[in-house]
């Protein structure tokens, strides 16, 4: 398939710089093959009903973004992809020049961190201090918003650019689909009996990495880490065993449970996936999927287009387009069903 197939136009004052006012403030589309309903994303509780189960993925966005300067001289900027342990990490380094094997970096005056060798299109980095990464990423890192928010991150962001269920540290980016769940509507689904799980894959900064082939066959993902606990695993195969439905919370819960799932059964446990999922993929565990609007000729909107079908997709964003909702991670949210096989 052509790249080209996944573009559409976007006016540039519907990409959402700053999340709503409050907190699920938001719009939802509900996409159901040629159906299109606009409701506020207060009306989700009344789509989903007592046995459904949702799953959450409960990745935690780290401020990855460090700023400093080699010691020979020249700024320096990493933005941690992922942490290896207390004292490493694979990370994006931008530099006056590409640091080699011994390079010192100094990170907000402080930090020295030695730069170990490449691995691939990462930098991996050594911090010489005892004090454990995270510590130093949340003393002096900055959050690190997606390119397409034209401004730097201030304290609202350390609050609403975090799902209120996030605790597993290690994301770059949020998974945006669940930034709309208060507390209260988490009771609510709760109350009225809807399944709530979790799983964690930690998104990466290749998540808003374009795609620079023209045949999307040829387009690499980058790899993520997953975990699947035993008790989701069972929760969904008791709800697949009964007919009942299963919602996949974001792009990111979805890309684990399918994952999981490669070899025909779902399995829990920990791993690392490049899954690609473009038209023709036959989904194995996820029966309806909320999410954001995605960039175009992005690979999250390949995924969607998979999942609902690329007519369906297309007349979607043209009808979310005419009716000016709000785009990206900070924008407003879609409910879609599977497109029958």
């Amino acid at each position: 398939m052509h790249i080209s197939e996944f573009d559409y136009f976007l006016p540039e004052h519907l990409i959402a710089q700053h999340p709503p006012a409050e907190r699920g403030a938001s719009r939802l589309l509900h996409v159901a093959g040629a159906e299109l309903d606009d409701l506020m994303f207060a009306d989700f509780l009344a789509e989903v009903g007592p046995g459904d189960v949702m799953v959450f993925n409960d990745t935690r966005v780290i401020k990855a973004r460090l700023f400093g300067e080699k010691a020979s001289g020249g700024r320096a900027e990493a933005l941690i992809e992922r942490v290896l342990d207390d004292h490493t990490a694979l990370a994006h380094v931008r530099a006056s020049k590409s640091p080699k094997p011994g390079t010192r970096l100094i990170f907000a005056e402080r930090w020295q961190a030695e730069m170990v060798e490449r691995v691939g299109d990462l930098f991996k980095l050594r911090f010489l201090s005892e004090t454990p990464l995270f510590d130093i990423l949340a003393e002096s890192g900055k959050l690190p918003l997606p390119p397409y928010i034209e401004r730097g991150a201030d304290n609202e962001d350390d609050e609403r650019y975090q799902t209120v269920y996030a605790r597993e540290q290690g994301a770059v980016a949020a998974p945006t689909a669940g930034l709309h769940f208060t507390e209260e509507m988490l009771a609510s689904l709760t109350d009225k009996g809807v399944k709530l799980c979790r799983v964690t894959l930690h998104v990466g900064a290749g998540t808003f990495q374009p795609v620079r082939v023209d045949d999307i066959r040829e387009h690499k993902m980058h790899s993520e880490i997953y975990e699947i606990p035993a008790a989701t695993r069972d929760e969904i195969v008791a709800a697949r065993r009964d007919g009942r439905r299963v919602l996949a919370v974001g792009t990111t819960s979805l890309r684990a449970l399918e994952s999981a799932a490669q070899s025909g059964e779902l399995l829990a446990g920990r791993g690392e996936t490049e899954i690609f999922i473009t038209p023709g993929y036959r989904f194995r565990v996820v029966d309806r999927l909320l999410t954001n609007f995605h960039l175009p000729k992005s690979t999250l909107l390949m995924l969607v287009s998979a999942f609902a079908g690329m007519e369906t997709i297309r007349a979607a964003y043209r009808h979310a387009v005419e009716h000016e909702y709000r785009f990206f991670s900070y924008g407003d949210a879609m409910l879609l069903e599977k497109r029958a096989d």
